[in-house]
């Protein structure tokens, strides 16, 4: 356990350090998170409902987190094979899901930037009231909900080692996810058969803590969910990704770029 903590502890520092170099993942990270905020709150004024300002720019924060892991697990995945790299990872005695986990948890972090940004940038630039209903909480579920993005991430890990281009499946999860995880708009305005699919994604329930820390209402109870949910998508990732190696290895397409 010790060394597995060690591991991605050292890990995650690495990617981050990774990340932080690249020109096109600081204008990514920089960016995006900014447009989604100030779409957020122009959309949120012209529907005449000022109250929830506060909410937009924390919604759009949870899309740039989310942004960050899905398009950023992809990109480490994708830039370790054109690296030459992929292979040696896989074949290294630590475990692939313990060699992709500090991946995924880095972008999550890159990400926690996107929270701060539209939070100030609505502050600074539409004077919205910064009135947390539970300030202290929100700063925990921010990171119960960074972690459990990342456990998600994790199991999308296992697709992304397998495809040889791994955008195609990164492009079309963008939107749906944060749509049916209620990041910036309730999933009560979504179809009824849309709840189950929302209800088992950790990013609902991380969503709902940090937005109930911001106005008001249950955050542990949705926080507790969130990990609970991490939990068994990391359980899941292990799984998975035995197979998905396995698979990978006999097919001999690691190497395809």
């Amino acid at each position: 356990m010790r060394r597995a903590l060690r591991l991605v502890r050292v890990g995650v520092r690495t990617h981050v350090t990774y990340m932080s170099r690249s020109p096109l993942e600081i204008t990514f990270a920089v960016l995006v998170p900014l447009v989604y905020a100030t779409l957020a709150v122009y959309l949120f004024r012209a529907a005449g409902d000022p109250d929830r300002l506060l909410t937009a720019s924390v919604g759009a924060g949870l899309m740039g987190i989310w942004s960050s892991v899905l398009f950023g697990s992809g990109g480490a995945v994708q830039n370790q094979r054109w690296l030459g790299t992929l292979e040696v990872l896989v074949l290294s005695p630590t475990r692939l899901p313990l060699v992709l986990l500090p991946i995924t948890l880095a972008t999550a972090v890159v990400g926690t930037y996107s929270m701060v940004a539209t939070v100030l940038w609505g502050r600074l630039l539409f004077g919205v009231p910064l009135s947390f209903a539970h300030p202290v909480l929100f700063l925990v579920a921010v990171p119960v909900c960074v972690l459990a993005l990342g456990m998600m991430g994790l199991l999308l890990a296992a697709a992304f080692v397998l495809l040889r281009n791994a955008n195609a499946l990164a492009n079309p999860l963008d939107a749906p996810i944060w749509l049916l995880s209620g990041m910036l708009l309730p999933i009560t305005v979504l179809p009824a058969w849309t709840r189950p699919i929302s209800w088992a994604l950790p990013t609902t329930w991380g969503s709902r803590s940090v937005h109930a820390a911001t106005s008001g209402g249950d955050v542990l109870t949705p926080m507790g969910i969130a990990l609970a949910l991490g939990a068994l998508y990391a359980l899941l990732a292990v799984a998975v990704l035995g197979r998905v190696e396995h698979r990978a290895r006999a097919a001999a397409s690691l190497a395809l770029a």
